[in-house]
């Protein structure tokens, strides 16, 4: 219905209110106890496509209740996948019976991004960024919510739509939402501790489960020294931990090649005495070279050439080694490899480290295995022998370790020196697979994240020396290799991934979870998006 009010002509009921020109900017308000019934208005509401949810409140104070309305406003926004705002009655209210908290928040999908100090006698907002993009996107992603809307088809077409004119502020706003340069690994202490423990909870079960069903007694694993396998080594003893075997049935392995250094193969033969595994080691060295030689390529006749064909033998000698050693024991082939590596397409296929019988890090990315190790470590999960060599690893630059060094050159072969930093490409990971943003807006994202060390909250166990900036042309260099390495280059190794749990929401590319591609797609739509969109000016 429609009334007249101060001679203009108001909408009057419960019309969904939507910006001309912008589908995703829309509201819908409720009052006060619709928020406390089975079905708020705003549920239809956010269904007929609001994605802002208003409530004026006149919810009176009393112990406890605070508590529980950011209860309904955190479990509400994130059921409607939307944005609640949420503002009650506060100071100057009448207090015959009653007195009012002035509580006001802002949720989006489940997160509280804003809040005001309750019971104050001064005028206060609650200010906050929404990002609608995303709860679009998000709600798109989710296939209960939209067989919701085709549920209710009925309903929902009785709710008008009320355009209204809107008009942005010229120029560039500042960024005002805080956005977490790790978004796999929480900058709180609390919640990062939740996580770390969560994780491994998730790894071991995924783990227990395929060895009970399976009847496998031992499993196999390649041990160089460095984070993934030491992380799933770890994984490996709590398993066996919790299904009461002997951690002598993990068969792990370290085996040097033609790169290896003194310092990787020494971590690695620590950890596994730490551990009290059966440790086994196997020079590769010799059966490269025979391979090479077979072959016919120019390093077996005295030439220095280190192409991907000499880096692809070792790392096949050893996935080899590792499924025969499988077979003449009786044992499940442990991966190692990890998210951030499977996404960039840094492992070798078929017979080499993308593949395994089960990968417990497969979606578990490289800065989330750095904090997962760190973690073990500050929370004395481990015996002070292992915590050393634990730190010793973290401590080490991440390589592959197949190419040596050459000549005069100090440096080893670095990983991040190709495919780029992992903490700037997990965070690419994260917006690009999780919410399918548009390159431009990742990079807009990330700037505003990672464009100042000083700006924001670190992770307090993160060292200074691991605290990075990066302007926006060289967000822009990692993210064009992101998007090049992952569209047109990778995409075929992840269709043929071996099974392993998922550990976190959108956190996994497995053909059989969360991400199904073309294994021959052009990456030139999103390079080009990101030319145009993500400019300094």
């Amino acid at each position: 219905t429609e009334i007249d009010l101060a001679g203009q002509t108001v909408p009057f009921g419960a019309p969904v209110f939507r910006a001309r020109g912008r589908s995703d900017f829309s509201f819908y308000v409720e009052v006060c106890e619709d928020f406390w019934v089975p079905v708020p208005p705003s549920a239809w509401g956010a269904m007929a496509g609001a994605t802002i949810l208003c409530n004026l409140s006149a919810s009176h104070a009393a112990v406890g209740k605070a508590d529980y309305r950011e209860l309904l406003c955190a479990s509400h926004s994130g059921r409607c996948i939307a944005a609640y705002l949420y503002a009650g009655a506060g100071f100057g209210e009448s207090t015959t019976d009653l007195a009012w908290d002035n509580q006001a928040m802002i949720f989006e999908n489940g997160h509280r991004l804003a809040a005001v100090e309750r019971f104050s006698i001064a005028s206060q907002i609650a200010f906050a960024d929404i990002d609608v993009e995303r709860l679009e996107l998000d709600r798109m992603r989710m296939t209960s919510f939209q067989d919701s809307i085709a549920d209710h088809h009925g309903r929902l077409a009785a709710i008008r739509t009320v355009p209204f004119e809107f008009e942005a502020p010229a120029g560039t706003l500042d960024l005002e939402r805080r956005v977490e340069r790790f978004p796999y690994v929480p900058s709180d202490r609390a919640r990062r501790d939740e996580r770390c423990d969560e994780v491994y909870r998730i790894q071991v079960q995924g783990l227990a489960q395929r060895l009970e069903a399976t009847g496998i007694g031992r499993v196999v694993i390649g041990i160089s020294g460095g984070l993934d396998s030491t992380h799933a080594l770890l994984v490996a003893t709590k398993t066996f931990d919790l299904l009461g075997r002997s951690r002598s049935d993990i068969l792990a392995y370290t085996m040097p090649g033609l790169a290896t250094s003194v310092h990787t193969l020494e971590n690695a033969r620590e950890l596994m005495r730490s551990l009290g595994v059966t440790a086994g080691e196997i020079d590769i060295s010799e059966a490269s070279r025979a391979m090479l030689a077979r072959i016919g390529h120019p390093f077996a006749r005295g030439e220095a050439l280190y192409d991907v064909t000499f880096e692809n033998v070792q790392a096949g000698e050893r996935t080899s080694h590792l499924f025969r050693l499988a077979n003449l024991h009786g044992g499940l082939v442990l991966g190692t490899g990890d998210l951030s590596e499977l996404a960039l397409g840094w492992c070798t296929y078929g017979v080499g480290d993308q593949m395994s019988h089960y990968n417990v890090n497969a979606s578990v990315p490289k800065t989330l295995i750095q904090h997962l190790v760190r973690w073990s470590i500050a929370t004395q999960r481990v015996e002070a022998p292992t915590a050393a060599v634990l730190q010793s690893i973290l401590d080490t630059a991440i390589s592959p370790e197949l190419v040596p060094k050459q000549g005069d050159r100090e440096t080893i072969q670095r990983t991040e020196d190709v495919i780029g930093p992992f903490d700037l490409q997990d965070f690419h990971l994260y917006y690009l697979t999780r919410y399918g943003f548009r390159p431009s807006k990742v990079a807009y994202l990330a700037l505003h994240a990672w464009g100042d060390v000083e700006r924001g909250v670190w992770p307090d166990d993160l060292p200074a020396s691991a605290r990075h900036a990066y302007n926006l042309a060289a967000i822009k260099r990692w993210l064009g290799v992101f998007l090049e390495r992952f569209f047109e280059q990778s995409q075929y190794k992840r269709s043929a991934m071996p099974n392993g749990p998922k550990v976190g929401t959108g956190g996994s590319l497995s053909p059989r979870g969360d991400w199904r591609a073309p294994s021959d797609a052009s990456a030139r739509a999103w390079i080009d998006e990101l030319e145009r969109g993500a400019r300094a000016d």
